[in-house]
Formats: structure tokens, C-alpha cells, sequence
């Protein structure tokens, strides 16, 4: 007896959830997205913050989008995800859907919920992408890993910490003066 087929999923199917679902696409599979807490939307509201102020100031080219912001990583693979904060640099990447292509710079916030497809999946799907830069954010440790693919750079920090980030050459943000 041949085993069942798992059907495979595509963003057709992610645009035909009803309205306020939810939802990310990897490698065709969906994975339904619970609500946020406040703390992990006011991480994302401070960093988002930080970041837009930086971009402004210096009249960059680059620009933040917070979640829900929708990301095609690639055409091939039916990935649809929605980081918590996209930084894109390439405008050519860019229409009224979202970003098609890999961001410069992707931030995560941990919740209960996300902690392995942060730290496992989301990992290795934005790296080979193209991502730049990955943040994760983990309210819970205390802490932020940080990934620089350009550099194969790591680094662990903590809410007490400045931070560099590495898509700039002199922008930092020091998570002791959030207020998280």
C-alpha cells in the first residue's frame, strides 16, 4: 500500500486563508502563527524605531518594515514569511506584495511558539537566501544571537548590551536604553 502523499502547499493557499490568519510557508509546509505577546510588539516597535531613525538621519538607502511584512525568500522553494523586522537595501526587491528576495538584515523575536523555527529552520532558510545579517531577540534568555553571513561572524549578547550592526559601519543599538 503506497504512503500518503503531503500535499504541498503554495501561496496561493497562503493568500485564500480567511482574513487575520496568521500564517508562513516553508519549503510548502504551513505553519500557523499565534498572536503576539505585548513585550515580544514592543521589542519590535523599539528596534523598528531605532532602526527607521537611523536610516532617516543618515538618508539611507535602505528601508525597515515590520511584521506582518510579507517576504518571498525565492520563487522555487514556496517560502512566504513574515519577520518581525525585514531590512531591505535593494528597492528592485521591493513591490506593493513585499520583498521578493532576501532582506539585508532580518531581526526575530522569540515566543514560546517560534523558538525552534528561529533558531533551526529560519536559520538556515535566510542564510542560504542571501540574508545578510540575522538577529534573534529572546525576551525569555535575555538575550540576542546575532549572525553575520557576510563575515561568518557570531556573537551572543545580552539586553545590557550595544550591539553593531553589521549592514552598517557605524550603527549600533543599545538594548539597555529601550526600555524593554
Amino acid at each position: 500500500m503506497p504512503l500518503p502523499q503531503e500535499k504541498m502547499y503554495t501561496i496561493e493557499d497562503i493568500y485564500a486563508l480567511p482574513e487575520g490568519t496568521r500564517a508562513e510557508l516553508i519549503d510548502g509546509e504551513i505553519f500557523y502563527m499565534s498572536p503576539p505577546s505585548r513585550t515580544h510588539q514592543k521589542i519590535i516597535s523599539k528596534l523598528n524605531q531605532a532602526i527607521a531613525n537611523y536610516i532617516d538621519i543618515n538618508h539611507g538607502a535602505c528601508e525597515v518594515y515590520p511584521a506582518p511584512f510579507a517576504v518571498y525568500l525565492d520563487e522555487n522553494t514556496n517560502t512566504y514569511v513574515e519577520p518581525d523586522i525585514s531590512v531591505i537595501c535593494d528597492k528592485k526587491k521591493l513591490d506593493d506584495k513585499g520583498c521578493k528576495g532576501a532582506p539585508d538584515w532580518i531581526i526575530e523575536i522569540v515566543s514560546p511558539g517560534s523558538r525552534r523555527m528561529d533558531y533551526y529552520t529560519k536559520l538556515f532558510k535566510y542564510r542560504t537566501a542571501g540574508v545578510r545579517e540575522y538577529w534573534i531577540v529572546d525576551p525569555d534568555k535575555n538575550s540576542i544571537m546575532i549572525w553575520n553571513f557576510e563575515s561568518e561572524d557570531t556573537g551572543q549578547y545580552t539586553f545590557s548590551d550595544s550591539i553593531k550592526a553589521g549592514i552598517y559601519d557605524d550603527f549600533s543599538i543599545d538594548f539597555s536604553q529601550l526600555n524593554i
